[in-house]
């Protein structure tokens, strides 16, 4: 655990130092290596990734390749049109997405929404659970057993855009049924039977499970 605080000490005054002398117009925020600076005009953040560029290499370091880029943050004032308008960050990705007023009415927002690759890691948790193996557990012991979890994850992805949550919660609901068509006689090979049953136990009983 000794590199990743060295690094951080290190990018304090390789950055945090350098950017407050020298661009003190831009805010940024940095979480370990990875940061995201807000500049106002495109000619302006070609001239701080040039800077950058300089500046890492100095420190016999180098900018990532792939995750350096620039990116318009479009939205509802903002006219233009660039190829870069998404970004990824602390397992969020931003980009421009419908909102609407509280009046009703509906305009695009750059806003942030849970990652496709941080969709795809809970998703690889829950296959982990092995849920359909547990036919020894009641329903109420599987979200014993996965509750905290659950709720680590609303708890921090759920801040924005919590529908985007939807699709891998579904994945655990179908996983949640194939557990049902194996503990249950009466639901064996009957997957929209196992399904409803699902349902209709969080229709009962929305206080069980956490999603």
């Amino acid at each position: 655990m000794i590199s990743p605080l060295l690094a951080n000490l290190f990018l304090h005054y390789a950055f945090d130092m350098w950017m407050g002398r020298k661009y003190p117009d831009i805010p940024f925020e940095r979480y370990a290596d990875d940061v995201v600076c807000h500049c106002k005009r495109l000619a302006q953040a070609e001239g701080l990734k040039a800077e950058l560029e300089q500046k890492m290499a100095e420190c016999r370091l180098e900018l990532h390749p792939e995750k350096t880029r620039i990116v318009y943050c479009k939205g509802k004032s903002k006219q233009g049109n660039y190829p870069g308008r998404r970004f990824d960050f602390l397992g969020y990705t931003f980009r421009p997405r419908k909102s609407r007023t509280r009046q009703g009415e509906y305009f695009v927002n750059f806003s942030p929404a849970i990652s496709d690759k941080a969709a795809k890691a809970m998703r690889q948790t829950m296959r982990s659970w092995a849920l359909q193996n547990r036919s020894d557990k009641s329903l109420e012991g599987l979200a014993y057993m996965i509750n905290s979890v659950l709720r680590g994850w609303i708890e921090y992805y759920g801040h924005f855009y919590k529908s985007a949550m939807y699709p891998t919660f579904q994945h655990l609901d179908r996983k949640l049924a194939w557990w049902a068509r194996r503990k249950y006689k009466r639901f064996k090979g009957r997957k929209r039977r196992s399904a409803r049953w699902v349902a209709k136990a969080a229709e009962c009983q929305p206080w069980l499970f956490d999603h």
